[in-house]
């Protein structure tokens, strides 16, 4: 499996209506969609999540699938789901992985860019 040939692209959204700056409550919804550009079905078996806020602080989200599902992309088709999370600064980043499977059975993982999530107009304060 030619790992290049699962394209991963995320949309990050500020949600401001669910976020309170003075309680540093910040949180952000990501839509992403996972298209499948390879000859072979694949299966989406886990996730692993590495979220960053301004200050230096992070956490790992693992977990088996995305959004309770763990889809099978076949050839040419894309899956597209959306999630959030929430950080106590106004800005952030994230990046990560995907465990996936081939209809072979074998396993390899696909790298989530590192994508930023900033409040439009904001001023980006990363050390």
């Amino acid at each position: 499996m030619n790992k290049k040939k699962i394209l991963i692209l995320v949309e990050p959204i500020y949600l401001e209506d669910h976020s309170d700056p003075s309680e540093d409550t910040y949180l952000w919804a990501y839509k992403v969609k996972i298209k499948n550009n390879s000859k072979e079905s694949i299966k989406l078996l886990s996730r692993h999540w590495k979220i960053f806020d301004s200050n230096g602080n992070h956490k790992e989200v693992r977990g088996k699938g995305v959004v309770g599902e763990q889809p099978i992309i076949q050839p040419g088709d894309e899956f597209e789901y959306t999630s959030g999370t929430p950080l106590k600064t106004s800005s952030g980043l994230m990046h990560g992985s995907y465990q996936m499977q081939d209809f072979k059975g074998k396993m390899f993982e696909v790298l989530i860019p590192p994508f930023s999530l900033d409040i439009p107009d904001n001023e980006k304060k990363f050390n």
